[in-house]
């Protein structure tokens, strides 16, 4: 994506593509001249490129300084929510990115995964309150679920049958073994 154009796709939603990093675009920055800051994303690093008073500055920051990817909804809490969006959290929420905002909610926890998925960070869910949490266990950065049962074999039904019938039978020779006498041998020598 270039500076200064818009993203593919529908005008009405912000997609930026995960899978073709890096990528440059513009985000709103309430401090910035202009309201408009330049990013530019990387797996390993994010440049944060604004002017604030005609003096120009370059925030470099690596990914793992993120707390996050978040969904977060937006409109009147007593409502339905009029726009829903995938935000790259960090600690100070002006340093916080959207990555992908719509109206519609068909493609957003696909959206939400894929970028916890590539950027390495945890998901979270925003709260009403503003309060970041994650909805799934972790232990570091091994998500924790239920067990789930042992699969046998390539069959669906298998589970269904008792596991001894599945277990090798054991080999037995024959009670007198073939020989074959006065044959000729068929062996390509040269």
């Amino acid at each position: 994506m270039k500076f200064g154009r818009t993203t593919a796709g529908s005008s009405r939603a912000l997609r930026l593509d995960p899978f073709s990093l890096p990528v440059r675009f513009e985000a709103e920055d309430l401090a910035a001249d202009g309201r408009r800051r330049i990013v530019d994303l990387h797996r390993e690093r994010i440049v944060l490129r604004r002017s604030v008073g005609g003096m120009r500055m370059a925030l470099n920051m690596p990914v793992a300084a993120f707390r996050g990817i978040a969904i977060r909804l937006y409109g009147q809490p007593d409502q339905a929510p009029t726009a829903i969006s995938v935000v790259l959290e960090h600690t100070d929420p002006a340093l916080s990115l959207p990555l992908f905002s719509s109206p519609d909610t068909d493609d957003i926890v696909a959206e939400w995964q894929t970028w916890g998925r590539v950027l390495g960070l945890p998901l979270l869910v925003a709260e009403g309150d503003g309060t970041l949490r994650e909805p799934f266990a972790r232990l570091g950065q091994l998500r924790i679920e239920a067990p789930t049962w042992r699969r046998r074999r390539r069959s669906t039904i298998a589970r269904r049958r008792p596991s001894r019938l599945l277990r090798r039978q054991p080999g037995a020779l024959a009670a007198s073994p073939l020989v074959h006498r006065g044959e000729r041998e068929i062996i390509a020598r040269n």
